[in-house]
Order: C-alpha cells, then sequence, then structure tokens
C-alpha cells in the first residue's frame, strides 16, 4: 500500500483561512520543513479540516475561503452534501505557481486561481469563480485599465437577452453581482470583481468575468493599479522542481470541472507530452521517477502538489 505525500510549505497564503479549533496546519508526520520560496515556484501549505455534523462541502469551501471544486477534487470520496461530522478534509491549500512570468497577475482557469504578484515577485493566490461552458474566460494577455469601488453593473445586451428582466443599471448593493469592487481589462466584456454569491467562487458559473470571495476583493483592488499585466492561461497539469525533490499538481480539466458539478466520475484524460516532459526533466537529474505515481496523479487530478520522486513519505490519511 503506497501513500501520496502532500507538499507543504512554510510560506502561508491568504487561501490558508484558519478556522480555530478546526484546521491542522503545516507538515504532516513531523516531517521536516522543505525551503519555500516563490523562485522555488511553490506557495501556501497544507491543511486539514475536521467536518461538524451540519456541514457541507460548498459551505466548508466558502468557511475555508478556497474554491468548490478544488475541495470537492481534493476529497472525491467524501459526500457533497452529507459528510458528516468528524471527517478529516484535505484543505488544498498548497500550490504551484502556473509556468507564466511572475508580475501582475496570472489567472489559471483549470486551477480556478488568480495568482499575484508584488512589485518583489511575492506571490498570493486566491480561489475564483470563471466563466461557464459557452461563457468561456478568454486566455492571453491583457491589463488593468480603470478600478472602481462601489461600482454600477450595466448588463450587457447578451445577458439581458438571457434575462429579460434585469434592469439597464444595478447600483451599488447587495443585488449587485459585481459585488464591492471591480477591476476593469483592456477586454471591455470581461472583468475581475467581488461577488453577491460567494457560493459560485471556485466554480464555472459566470459569463466570463472572473469573481472573488468577498473578503478577497478588496484585497486584489488595494494591491494592483492601472497598467497592471493580466496573463490568462490555461494549465491543468503543472511541475516544480522544489529541492531536489520533483512535484506534480494535476487539476480537472474545465470539461472534467463539469463533471465534478454534476456529480459525475470524470473521465481520465491521457496526457503523453506532459509524461514525457516529466520523465526527462527526472533523467536530466538522474532521479528515479515513480512512473505509476504519476500516473495515478494525472488519473486522479487530486489538485494539489505531490511528490513523483520515490519514495514519498507516509501520511495518516491519503491511502493509494
Amino acid at each position: 500500500m503506497r501513500r501520496l505525500v502532500i507538499l507543504a510549505a512554510a510560506l502561508a497564503a491568504l487561501t490558508g483561512c484558519q478556522a480555530a479549533g478546526s484546521i491542522s496546519d503545516g507538515w504532516f508526520g513531523g516531517q521536516p520543513t522543505l525551503p519555500s520560496s516563490d523562485s522555488a515556484g511553490l506557495i501556501g501549505e497544507m491543511s486539514t479540516y475536521r467536518t461538524a455534523e451540519e456541514d457541507t462541502l460548498p459551505d466548508v469551501a466558502h468557511k475555508l475561503k478556497v474554491g468548490f471544486v478544488e475541495l470537492r477534487t481534493a476529497n472525491p470520496t467524501v459526500d457533497v452534501w452529507l459528510p458528516g461530522g468528524g471527517k478529516e478534509l484535505v484543505v488544498p491549500t498548497a500550490h504551484l505557481l502556473p509556468d507564466a512570468p511572475r508580475e501582475g497577475i496570472v489567472i489559471n482557469l483549470p486551477e480556478m486561481r488568480l495568482y499575484h504578484f508584488d512589485d518583489r515577485g511575492k506571490a498570493t493566490s486566491y480561489p475564483i469563480g470563471v466563466g461557464r461552458d459557452g461563457w468561456d474566460t478568454p486566455k492571453g494577455t491583457t491589463t488593468v485599465v480603470r478600478k472602481k469601488e462601489k461600482p454600477t453593473w450595466y448588463p450587457p445586451a447578451s445577458i439581458r437577452r438571457e434575462q429579460p428582466d434585469l434592469p439597464k443599471a444595478v447600483p451599488p448593493g447587495p443585488e449587485n453581482p459585481l459585488g464591492s469592487h471591480a477591476i476593469y481589462l483592456g477586454w471591455p466584456a470581461y472583468l475581475i470583481h467581488g461577488t453577491n454569491e460567494p457560493l459560485g467562487v471556485g466554480r464555472r458559473v459566470s459569463h466570463g468575468c472572473i469573481r472573488l470571495y468577498p473578503e478577497h476583493i478588496p484585497l486584489l483592488y488595494e494591491a494592483v493599479a492601472k497598467g497592471t499585466p493580466v496573463a490568462v492561461v490555461d494549465q491543468p497539469l503543472k511541475w516544480a522542481w522544489i529541492g531536489d525533490d520533483l512535484y506534480v499538481e494535476a487539476h480537472p480539466t474545465l470539461a472534467q470541472a463539469d463533471d465534478i458539478e454534476e456529480d459525475r466520475e470524470i473521465e481520465p484524460v491521457a496526457a503523453p507530452a506532459f509524461m514525457n516532459e516529466i520523465e526527462q526533466e527526472a533523467a536530466g537529474k538522474g532521479r528515479k521517477l515513480d512512473r505509476d505515481l504519476l500516473e495515478r496523479v494525472l488519473a486522479e487530478r487530486r489538485g494539489y502538489p505531490i511528490r513523483v520522486t520515490p519514495s514519498p513519505p507516509l501520511i495518516p490519511w491519503l491511502d493509494l
């Protein structure tokens, strides 16, 4: 019986929201601390959460300020609506950085996460909601063109055709889907904003805009300025060397995320090019690769960093 080793690091991200008495933070099983720095391609630390009898996974995701789909994929055998009391959940609050310039804002669509890099290159990560099927959030590069606190929402004609009862303008307030702050991009129809429906964060539910938790959007709003570069990428598979060990973080594709939302079993997606890249990386540093483990990581797509160079230390809560 082999167990997955889950990456933890000393650098905490904002997503590691701590509920007193509920979350166990840091390293599991007394594992030694690895180097933690943005230059190593890693932020955050893994945590766990013990459920109360009344908890549901959407409520827990909101409470811990992680996305619903990422919490669901990290705990695939847990019932979404009736997890039961005393269940220990894996909380995916450690992340490898996307393969993109470490500046401004980087949005990784399948991960449903936004990364903000400050002037020193230090990263902070936030869960986000992204465009649903047919209203996809675009990929590419743009910039922040302006910001607005207490924005008014002007529903575009495409949305008003879908929802004809909408007014021409929705003023600031609890009925405004933009929430408390809006960051306008060079793509005129797409914004980064808050939300009046926080259960939509970490899901594909928007008309293409990027939505953050109400508690997170003011922080991002204050941290970015006009002209900040924005890159939107589609990278369900990420890897990085942390010290002498190779870690892989595999997320569901956007199509697989739709299956998860519908509580359907996800179909494995082959990734031969990625497998070849990882094999070459390991061989280039003279490290043996646990190919069986890597194949399972890519099939299960748990959404957190896992060491694929043997032999992973045992941890108590994930049997393979």
